[in-house]
């Protein structure tokens, strides 16, 4: 009998394992293949297809990069932030794992989280591509990137000392809230979008700041992606993800020191 308890359970984080591993396996073949520029921030619009497609699109340079982004915002939220939302979806899972829908409800909690990173991200490209378009209207700009990623590197560093962090924080660890919030089975599928997305908003506001560190080391690496994925999934599901938001918020502030101080000593 608890075997069989057990099996849907392990079924579930099969599942979820198998859509996530799908993500990072889809993300690491985009990055080796030809295409790969198109994961990060450059001039792949003036090349190839892209170019191609924003001049044949209306208004395609903006649409076909925003469709780009997004594509590729959604495939590294997924890889990265899915997993730690494991005890959330756990915890619905088992809720409903006795309902004929009990997948799909589960399925509309993961679109609805995915949906509001892609919300962020989406104003992360736009605020990114004016900063580019700023870079080539004032040259100061476009000679001196490090000031950019000095600056993102601090606002990442000092996000992590602010009331807003630790709140956002303190209602992630805290799934069943969602699940007690949000879910009374009246309306399945609107709550259960529903559900995701309210978790997916509070998880944008505790990691919206390393998220943007990634517009630093590259959108379309990999590695960084793994390391700042499990230093989120820490932050929000293992005790010493209390105590490590002030280590790393030091470690982002002296990073950004020592671009600025190795620029102003490069002179």
């Amino acid at each position: 009998m608890l075997a069989a308890d057990l099996a849907p359970r392990r079924t579930f984080v099969a599942l979820l394992g198998a859509l996530t591993g799908l993500a990072w396996l889809t993300l690491f073949l985009w990055e080796l293949s030809p295409h790969g520029r198109y994961l990060d921030h450059g001039s792949w619009m003036e090349l190839g297809a892209g170019a191609w497609l924003c001049r044949a699109v209306p208004a395609g340079a903006v649409v076909v990069p925003a469709l780009i982004y997004a594509l590729g915002w959604t495939l590294m939220t997924a890889a990265m932030m899915l997993p730690t939302t494991l005890p959330l979806l756990g915890m619905f899972a088992r809720v409903t794992e006795q309902r004929s829908d009990g997948r799909a409800l589960v399925a509309l909690v993961i679109a609805g989280y995915l949906l509001a990173w892609l919300a962020f991200g989406l104003v992360a490209h736009g605020l990114d591509f004016g900063l580019h378009e700023a870079a080539r209207a004032v040259p100061w700009l476009g000679l001196n990137g490090w000031a950019a990623g000095a600056t993102v590197l601090a606002i990442a560093g000092l996000f992590q000392f602010s009331r807003l962090k630790y709140a956002c924080l303190d209602k992630c660890r805290a799934p069943f809230s969602f699940i007690n919030q949000h879910w009374r089975g009246s309306n399945p599928q609107r709550q259960s979008l529903q559900l995701g997305l309210h978790h997916g908003l509070y998880c944008v506001g505790c990691c919206w700041a390393l998220m943007l560190v990634m517009f630093v080391v590259g959108t379309g690496s990999i590695g960084w992606m793994l390391v700042l994925g499990a230093v989120m999934a820490l932050e929000k599901n293992h005790p010493i993800g209390a105590r490590l938001s002030t280590p790393l918020g030091i470690a982002l502030l002296a990073w950004a020191s020592i671009i600025v101080i190795g620029h102003l000593a490069g002179r």
